[in-house]
């Protein structure tokens, strides 16, 4: 299971024109099942970036995380991260999740998200949307949490 985090001052999802999630400060989480991923990657995945410091504490470290501020989450369904491009191109999405496994798994990450964090907002899985957001810093993190026995590549 992938994650792409990015600490924002501001960030929302619009499909079609309407705003469909939007928070104030927090991270805007790209997430991309990949296929072997379950539930427990899922979980490890939303553990480490709920626990990751990477806001600023009161001497202006990163020493505080999303739990630690109370900011929001953005939780963005987004296969590409998958992509290999190690041949030719045009890339191969191969590794990411069946439609069906991506759907259940991505279900599964925001209804535990929503169960730990009191600001989580989304967008809509396999629609076409818009990403608005205000990076702050940037501070922009990959993350991967990888099934048993997978070799690791990339972040």
């Amino acid at each position: 299971m992938m994650g792409l985090l990015q600490r924002v001052r501001e960030a929302r999802v619009e499909i079609d024109g309407e705003t469909v999630g939007r928070i104030g400060p927090g991270l805007l989480v790209l997430v991309c099942a990949e296929r072997g991923d379950t539930q427990a990657e899922a979980d490890r995945l939303l553990d480490k970036l709920l626990r990751l410091r990477i806001f600023a504490d009161e001497a202006g470290k990163m020493n505080r995380s999303v739990q630690d501020t109370g900011g929001g989450l953005l939780l963005v369904s987004q296969f590409t991260l998958a992509a290999d491009t190690r041949g030719g191109n045009r890339p191969s999405f191969t590794q990411a999740a069946a439609p069906d496994d991506g759907r259940r798994l991505y279900d599964h990450f925001v209804a535990r998200a929503r169960a730990l964090h009191p600001v989580v907002e989304t967008g809509r899985f396999a629609a076409e949307m818009q990403v608005h957001l205000v990076n702050d810093g940037p501070v922009t993190i990959p993350l991967r949490i990888a099934p048993p026995g997978t070799v690791q590549n990339g972040p």
